[in-house]
């Protein structure tokens, strides 16, 4: 007798229950929010603990105090350089931007001569002091830092190890809708004006106004560089690399040339230093962007890159001191969490791209390579 709860073989596949929709639910909700929280919280943490800026005890403090500004500023220029199809060139100049409008018009810690010297660092502050520009009252080496710093670490570093957590077609997408841009536009405002206003943040000082029309001016002509139609000109996913432009080289290259350009800009406190690191980002930007047009280049050799800044950083926490002065121990057990959190983040991203093919991900508009 035919057992009456078989099911026979050619029956229609029952609907999910409730439990598996539930599950399914959650799997795919996170998906689409996962990434935004990890670019959120790893934006401020990269920005000013990675290179030794603060003691483990105080990383729930900076990320909680500074995600608002540095969290929402990473998701706002990644979905505004998305959005437009600018690829990483329009990343770069909008973190530029960012860099600009925070060290010049948020803490203003471009202009204030005096804003380090109550910290670990008034030593170096004072010898950047040897290249200050005539009229506008700024050191181009602390120009280059500044500027430097936010480009790689607060803000590129972050969103090429989210992205390489993807799937590849999800890195060139949106991730936020109308309502998430809407959140993380208040929440940079807010975060601005918080450290605007607080007494560690500016530190009473205020730039002249010709000090701020130059930052505004400054900030504004990277934005509109950023939103040039020209970086949504490129080689399109599938499309064959220009005929002489021969095979990207191996990822780690792109790294090296990177790690070179950032350990060039605090080579010496002069002007011939920045006269250096000039000349040494100019090469590498225009080597990796060369590279970036030939067949293979891939979302591995964009991570080896970026991934190098933060490596340089994280070294060089070691030789670095904290803002506030530390004890040996705490110093030591900050620098060795560093160096853990990027080796498992690094690491853990080329883990997550060993199965892909190069060049797989969608080349950058304007240059060809991974966006």
């Amino acid at each position: 007798m035919p057992d009456p709860r078989a099911v026979p073989a050619d029956a229609p596949a029952t609907p999910a229950g409730p439990e598996t929709s539930v599950a399914g639910t959650s799997l795919s909700r996170w998906r689409r929010i996962g990434p935004v929280v990890a670019l959120w919280l790893l934006a401020p943490w990269a920005a000013e603990c990675a290179w030794g800026g603060f003691t483990v005890d105080d990383y729930p403090l900076v990320v909680a105090f500074l995600g608002p500004l540095y969290g929402s500023a990473a998701l706002l220029i990644r979905e505004t350089a998305r959005r437009t199809g600018g690829g990483w060139p329009a990343i770069v100049l909008l973190g530029a931007a960012f860099g600009m409008i925070q060290a010049g018009l948020v803490d203003q810690s471009l202009f204030n001569d005096a804003f380090l010297d109550d910290t670990e660092f008034a030593d170096a502050a004072a010898a950047a002091r040897a290249t200050m520009v005539p009229g506008l009252g700024f050191s181009a080496q602390n120009a280059l830092g500044y500027l430097g710093g936010h480009v790689v670490l607060s803000i590129c570093v972050p969103i090429v190890i989210v992205e390489s957590f993807v799937r590849p077609s999800r890195r060139a997408e949106p991730w936020l809708g109308r309502f998430g841009l809407l959140v993380a536009g208040l929440l940079y405002l807010l975060g601005s004006l918080l450290v605007f206003s607080d007494d560690g943040g500016r530190k009473g000082f205020l730039a002249s106004p010709l000090q701020l029309s130059f930052a505004a001016l400054t900030a504004l002509v990277l934005i509109g560089a950023a939103l040039l139609p020209r970086w949504r000109r490129g080689r399109r996913p599938g499309e064959p690399a220009e005929p002489t432009a021969g095979r990207a080289p191996h990822p780690i290259w792109a790294g090296v040339v990177v790690s070179g350009a950032r350990l060039a800009v605090d080579l010496v406190p002069n002007w011939i230093g920045v006269t250096i690191a000039v000349a040494a980002s100019t090469f590498a930007a225009v080597l990796i962007v060369r590279w970036s047009r030939r067949t293979g280049w891939g979302q591995r050799h964009v991570l080896a890159a970026w991934g190098a800044g933060l490596v340089v950083a994280a070294a060089g926490a070691y030789l670095a001191p904290s803002y506030a002065a530390a004890s040996p121990a705490q110093a030591l057990v900050a620098d060795l969490t560093v160096s853990l959190l990027t080796l498992a983040l690094l690491g853990g991203a080329f883990w997550r791209l060993r199965a892909e093919r190069p060049g797989s991900s969608a080349p950058l508009p304007g240059s060809g390579s991974a966006g």
